[in-house]
Formats: C-alpha cells, structure tokens, sequence
C-alpha cells in the first residue's frame, strides 16, 4: 500500500510538542529523586563537608519554591534527640557512613544510600552509633521551620526555626 503521508525525523524531538519538564520536584517521588541525584554528584557537595566533635554540623545546600535541602555531618555519638518535623515532610538520605533511626517500631540501621521518607508528624531520633563519621542529606518541604523535640515519657517542646539548629537548641 503506497502512501502520500510520511513522516520524516522524529515528532517528539520538536520541544513544543514536549510536555514541559517540571523545573522543581512537585510529588514525594521527585523529592526522593532529587536526594538521589545530588548523593550521586558528590563534587557539589563533598567539598563543604566538615566535622564538628562538639555538635552536629549543617550546611543548607540549596532550596526552591517550598523546600530546603541540608547537609549534616555525624561524628561517632552524636544523635538528633527524639523529634518531629512541626507541619514538613521529608527525606532523609545517607551520603556516607551508617546512621541508626529510633522510632517507636525499634531501630533501624541506615547505611550508605539508604533513604527514608517522612510525613508530618513522624517521630524519630537518628544516632550515629558507627565508629567512623557519617554524612546525611535531608531535604524538607515545606522548608524546616518548626520541630518538636519529644522525651522517652511523652512530653515534648516545641522549637522554632528555619534550619537543623533549632534542633541543637532545644537538646543542647
């Protein structure tokens, strides 16, 4: 059968008719993406990385429309204490090392390239219980700007701010 309609060269290769890709990360999936590609582009961030034996060291890494990412680094012993995210979800990837999270389900042993996802409200404490330093990327949407710190019994106190800090200042 002959036809007078051909197609030369590929249609989808024209951008307009193309769905725009997205320029921010907009879905949980996308975050977690974005915390896998920048673990897999280590010169952007193994440069700023630095260790601190008095208290946990933060670096904001970037941020967009709603979200914030950080960098934290982990000496052996070193932990969060027992907190929330306030109103943020969240995703947490470890860089390098081996962290421990605490929930209420017991511990869990999170080494190199291991990621968690989080809602509002998720309670948990991560320690560095390794021999050897460790590094986390954490990425919050909406931006970090509020964390409940929680005891062993229950209580808890709130603490605002807009960076892992706030954190350093309620547990000391």
């Amino acid at each position: 059968m002959n036809s007078d309609v051909q197609i030369a060269g590929d249609p989808l290769a024209i951008p307009h008719l193309l769905p725009p890709a997205p320029v921010h990360p907009a879905t949980v999936a996308e975050f977690a993406g974005l915390a896998r590609t920048i673990a897999a582009d280590r010169a952007s961030w193994a440069h700023l990385v630095q260790y601190d034996a008095t208290s946990r060291w933060y670096h904001r890494l970037r941020t967009g429309p709603g979200y914030e990412v950080w960098l934290l680094s982990w000496v052996p012993g070193q932990g969060s204490g027992l907190h929330d995210h306030g109103r943020s979800s969240g995703v947490l990837t470890v860089l390098e090392g081996e962290l421990t999270e605490h929930t209420e389900r017991g511990p869990r042993s999170l080494g190199s390239g291991a990621q968690r996802v989080f809602a509002p409200g998720y309670v948990h404490e991560v320690v560095n219980d390794a021999l050897t330093p460790a590094v986390s990327l954490h990425i919050y949407f909406p931006g970090l700007t509020e964390m409940t710190m929680h005891a062993a019994g229950g209580s808890h106190a709130h603490c605002q701010g807009s960076s892992p800090s706030a954190l350093e200042t309620v547990s000391g």
